[in-house]
């Protein structure tokens, strides 16, 4: 551990730069202007529409919206925004230093149907699926979109129904960096009371896909905020290498593929204090050569440092999360997102050197906990370099990212692994190459712990980066193949990828609950720190 003048040193430091940071923060809103959309209290706004009020904003400005359901559609200008043309949204911020808030988490809508429907309506004939793309079929939607622009903050309101399509649409918020373009062009970013949900599945292709997303960007949060109903994830941060510096805390994520996924997303990046419940697979962290290169995913500290939290050189941390039956195959799905091991609380798919401390993992299927590799199958883009962090394997064009390094550490497991599969417990290992140990350490469960292979806690109780021989685990491999149905792509017509008795729920149909929003709380004061104006005198 480091000497504690150097922590003092390095907390003053950090003291100092946000001291800096809320004074900058306070001289911009003493200057800023308040623009306000719809009506709030009887004061009816300037704006008719967010979009409008966006358009007419300047760096530092602040957008509030009375509640409302605003059916906002950008993507259907002649000029629908700065990104590209296959990325389409209903908001599109381009401006930086944009405070967009609502006055109602649960009153302020943007909403994804057709102008006239009712909110968040499930009805097909009320699901705008987007403009047309040059094949000819609709490019879905993105709902909010902040496109390469720094700090900016979406606050205390609800985005639903912004459908997939044959573009990079189907994302409720996304903070864009340059998707696809291999570095990192947003720099700030704060997702704070929001909800993101779908109500609408008419098929994979037009399923909504990431609720809260960022890419390609560094330096954000997401907090105190709801996501579910998504084909992939209901919260995303990837493709920032290992500079993501972003948290997520106290966000509550459900019904959906996974709850959360992040490629190739490393560095200081901290889940804490948050809930995984009732998806298939509840948090997956991956590595992989597709458009969110540079992979792999690599938790290490930058340059060498070391965490504050975990002290060690791991500044990626899972911590005081709460992840308990993810169970469900009747969530939407499409892609490698629906091949998350259905009954499983989290997955470390091909990462490395992440910490995974102080959770409870409870009344998950299959398993609680699993370090796997990543076998992936995926064709790179053309501008991402083959392979990069990976191992060519097998067929020709399959990446295999191996797991290693990573710290399973006092975590409390109960009532996991009831699916009664061969290997189905608390938590399990699969490694293919020799490289530094993963290690399990003070995990109890009040039952017994069990663990695949057996006794990992006592085969591998320290990180300390000793290398070890592979261990390829064929059981819990066949599992989790069968599970998954990963590779049931790959087999020939008619192979079964599970070995005889093992049994693990399959999708009968999908289920679209909506928001809890008696479980939802606002923003506390939605004028807090809002420069003066009608709506907040």
């Amino acid at each position: 551990m480091p000497a504690m003048g150097g922590v003092r040193s390095r907390v003053a430091l950090l003291g100092a730069i946000v001291g800096v940071a809320l004074t900058a923060l306070a001289a911009a809103s003493a200057s800023a202007n308040v623009l306000l959309v719809g009506t709030y209290n009887g004061i009816a706004g300037k704006y008719k529409s967010i979009q409008t009020a966006v358009d007419h904003a300047k760096s530092g400005d602040w957008i509030l919206v009375g509640p409302g359901d605003y059916h906002e559609q950008a993507d259907h200008r002649a000029n629908p925004g700065p990104q590209p043309a296959d990325q389409p949204a209903g908001v599109v911020i381009g401006t930086p230093n944009i405070h967009l808030r609502g006055m109602a988490r649960n009153g302020v809508i943007v909403d994804g149907t057709l102008p006239g429907s009712p909110p968040c309506s499930n009805s097909p004939a009320a699901q705008d699926f987007g403009p047309l793309g040059p094949s000819g079929t609709p490019l879905g939607r993105n709902g909010i979109l902040v496109w390469k622009t720094n700090n900016t903050w979406i606050e205390n309101l609800t985005v639903c129904n912004f459908l997939g399509g044959s573009g990079s649409a189907g994302n409720e918020v996304w903070w864009n960096g340059g998707d696809g373009g291999g570095r990192i062009d947003l720099n700030g970013f704060w997702a704070n009371y929001l909800n993101a949900t779908s109500t609408y599945y008419g098929g994979e292709s037009t399923a909504a896909a990431y609720g809260i997303f960022a890419s390609d960007s560094t330096n954000g949060s997401f907090n105190y905020s709801y996501a579910s109903n998504m084909n992939d994830s209901n919260y995303y941060v990837g493709a920032c290498q290992q500079q993501c510096n972003t948290t997520l805390d106290h966000v509550w994520s459900q019904y959906s593929s996974l709850g959360y996924s992040g490629t190739n997303s490393g560095g200081t990046l901290v889940v804490k204090n948050s809930e995984f419940d009732h998806n298939q697979d509840g948090f997956d962290t991956n590595s992989q050569n597709n458009d969110d290169w540079p992979s792999p995913q690599d938790g290490s500290c930058p340059n060498g440092q070391v965490s504050p939290v975990t002290g060690t050189h791991s500044c990626w941390v899972f911590m005081n999360n709460y992840v308990h039956d993810n169970n469900n195959p009747n969530v939407p799905g499409a892609g490698v997102a629906a091949a998350g091991p259905v009954g499983t609380g989290m997955t470390i798919s091909g990462g490395r050197n992440d910490t995974v401390m102080n959770n409870r993992f409870d009344n998950n299927g299959a398993w609680g906990a699993l370090f796997l590799p990543y076998p992936d199958t995926e064709t790179p883009p053309p501008d991402a370099p083959n392979c990069r962090g990976g191992i060519v394997s097998n067929p020709s064009n399959l990446c295999l990212y191996d797991d290693w390094g990573n710290a399973l550490l006092n975590n409390s497991f109960s009532n996991n692994g009831f699916f009664g599969n061969d290997t189905n417990g608390d938590f399990g290992e699969i490694t293919e190459t020799a490289a530094p140990t993963n290690c399990f350490s003070e995990n109890t469960d009040p039952n017994r712990v069990t663990s695949s292979p057996p006794n990992l806690q006592r085969q591998k109780p320290v990180c300390n980066g000793q290398t070890v021989p592979p261990d390829p685990n064929p059981r819990l491999t066949n599992q989790v193949a069968c599970d998954s149905q990963f590779f049931a792509s790959l087999l020939p017509t008619g192979a079964e990828p599970c070995t005889p008795g093992s049994s693990y729920p399959r999708r009968t149909h999908v289920d679209m609950p909506p928001l809890p929003t008696s479980q939802l709380p606002s923003l506390p004061n939605p004028c807090a720190d809002v420069p003066k104006n009608p709506w907040c005198p």
